[in-house]
């Protein structure tokens, strides 16, 4: 990947800072983003950045302006105001919406309706001038944290842009143990959000932090 920048948006959270982890580690430079620029800062920091590793700290306003490729790691509730706030800073950027739309209530998780279809899809709606991809939906924040082993687990990535979801599949093939699918197009995203829910039942169930795995599947022939 050469030294793309990419910056995270709500990155001083546990998966935000679990993918700033393994990206640095990978030798891209990372800017964690958030709406208080000083504890993203405090963040970097803690990760290793400024010393041992290339992470700095930064508000979601000039983290979205450093960098080419931009994660959307924020809560749902937070999603379409923090989106709307950054329209002209994100124009030409790639922007990795990983966000879960997601309610919890005493039967356990479950996916929220979105009048677009998808975050994603809310995304490419608020950004006209982005190039909207979804991805990394079901990576586990503590397994990415945890650097004594790698991710198991496959990342399915959606898109309408076939070289933009190339670029979020090439970081993503970064991460130890893990592998990117290319999932199709970007309105496929609604069922890869849902799905979260699914995964975060079973994990509740059994203890445990589970990924996907897609069996015979022969990544060298996927179609051009």
């Amino acid at each position: 990947m050469g030294a793309e920048t990419v910056a995270i948006l709500g990155g001083t959270g546990p998966q935000g800072r679990g993918m700033a982890l393994r990206f640095a580690r990978a030798g891209v430079p990372v800017v964690i983003g958030s709406r208080d620029a000083s504890r993203a800062q405090e963040i970097a920091a803690a990760l290793g950045g400024g010393s041992d590793l290339p992470i700095s700290g930064a508000g979601n306003a000039a983290a979205s302006s450093s960098a080419e490729v931009v994660f959307v790691a924020v809560p749902w509730d937070a999603h379409e105001s923090t989106l709307r706030s950054l329209v002209s800073e994100l124009a030409g950027r790639i922007v990795v919406d990983l966000v879960n739309p997601l309610g919890f209530d005493e039967r356990g998780p479950v996916g929220l309706p979105v009048a677009e279809g998808s975050s994603a899809e809310q995304a490419q709606a608020i950004l006209p001038g982005s190039t909207v991809v979804s991805g990394f939906h079901h990576v586990s924040a503590k397994l990415l944290l945890d650097e004594s082993g790698g991710v198991d687990t496959d990342i399915l990535v959606c898109g309408d842009d076939r070289v933009a979801k190339r670029r979020v599949m090439a970081l993503a093939d970064l991460i130890p143990g893990a592998r990117a699918v290319d999932a199709g197009a970007l309105r496929l995203a609604r069922f890869l959000e849902g799905l979260t829910s699914v995964i975060l039942s079973v994990n509740r169930q059994y203890r445990t932090n589970a990924g996907i795995h897609l069996t015979n599947l022969d990544l060298a022939r996927a179609r051009d």
